[in-house]
């Protein structure tokens, strides 16, 4: 446990002092987001925080690469190539993009490459958890599969980026939630392979957590695309290397409900993001635009609208993620019931919380 924290605080460290000298860049170079009728922010805003990010990571893997207990991470040598390939892809697709603006299929054909090639050198969904065990993947399904995976993840959290402080900090939960997790699996139950997933998710939380001080409202720098998408990818490599090549059937007999956690908890740790995500490529097609067509009918912007402030409206989707990854990893230490009676209770809270506003204003009336 003690080498993943430090792995993790490297990772913040450099990623929060970076991002001064990352800012300063942005400027310089006029990587900068100008204030547009869909934007929240009320003046210009230095993007490219995500190089900062990217840094960070790097510092932490170097780190973990240092360490003794930690060297029997990285016998799989080409797999943390594909994994650093892919990176590389992205923020490189990123910093073009926040410098000179990108279109939609462009940057939709970079996240297949990069997914692609992390795919190619072995960074796969090997295994497909099914209620009876898993099911062993052909080469292409999972191929196909892990590139799937890969850009929905990249494109969730690259929608959900709107709100200071948003993105970096649903991402920090969700990360937190499978180095839970896949913690559990690699020193409770032997299973070395979890150990990839384990640095990956201390890794991206560290850097998500070094980057929020930066980023909270009102922002001094943003991510840009550059992280959300860095993020969203690193995301995915979480979920791929801990649920897909995690082996589920060998822990039956366990409590850990090896035929439920392996698919629950992918979903649950990106629930808000997936569900913005699927809401507006719902709302887009039946009024006859592109998926990748901007508007402010997120569910970020309708909390606003509600009357939520937009640290409030943060805050409560941080809140509704911790809640649905919380109670999904739970799951793997309480009782079912236990895990269930808390989720239901903090839906109620949350729920109200949601329409407290409303809820003023009436009781004024």
């Amino acid at each position: 446990m003690r080498e993943y924290l430090l792995c993790l605080f490297a990772a913040a460290a450099v990623t929060y002092l970076a991002t001064a000298p990352v800012r300063r860049l942005a400027i310089g170079i006029g990587a900068v987001a100008e204030v547009r009728d869909r934007d929240v922010h009320a003046e210009p805003t230095p993007r490219l925080g995500g190089l900062a990010m990217f840094l960070g990571l790097l510092a932490g893997m170097l780190l973990s690469s240092k360490l003794p207990m930690m060297r029997e991470v990285f016998p799989h040598t080409r797999e943390w190539f594909g994994l650093l390939a892919g990176c590389t892809l992205i923020v490189a697709l990123g910093v073009v993009d926040d410098r000179f603006g990108l279109d939609a299929p462009t940057k939709f054909a970079g996240q297949v490459l990069a997914a692609a090639v992390m795919a190619f050198e072995g960074v796969q969904v090997l295994y497909l958890p099914t209620g009876s065990g898993s099911v062993v993947l052909d080469p292409t399904t999972s191929i196909v599969l892990t590139v799937l995976v890969v850009v929905v993840t990249v494109n969730a959290i690259n929608f959900v980026d709107g709100l200071d402080g948003l993105a970096a900090g649903i991402v920090a939960i969700a990360a937190l939630a499978f180095f839970a997790y896949s913690y559990l699996l690699s020193v409770e139950y032997g299973f070395q392979r979890a150990t990839m997933p384990t640095l990956i998710s201390a890794c991206l939380a560290g850097i998500c957590l070094g980057f929020l001080p930066h980023n909270l409202y009102p922002a001094r720098i943003f991510m840009g695309d550059t992280g959300a998408m860095l993020i969203g990818l690193l995301l995915a490599a979480s979920t791929i290397t801990m649920s897909g090549q995690v082996d589920t059937g060998a822990l039956e007999g366990t409590t850990l409900l090896p035929a439920l956690l392996p698919i629950l908890l992918p979903v649950a740790v990106v629930a808000i993001p997936l569900i913005d995500l699927l809401l507006a490529v719902v709302r887009r097609t039946r009024a006859r635009r592109s998926p990748f067509a901007a508007d402010k009918e997120h569910l970020h912007h309708r909390l606003l609208e509600l009357g939520h402030s937009q640290r409030r409206a943060v805050l409560l989707l941080h809140l509704w993620t911790l809640l649905i990854a919380g109670a999904a990893v739970a799951l793997a230490f309480v009782p079912v019931a236990v895990a269930a009676l808390g989720f239901f209770a903090g839906v109620v809270v949350l729920v109200l919380a949601v329409r407290w506003p409303t809820l003023q204003t009436r009781f004024r009336v």
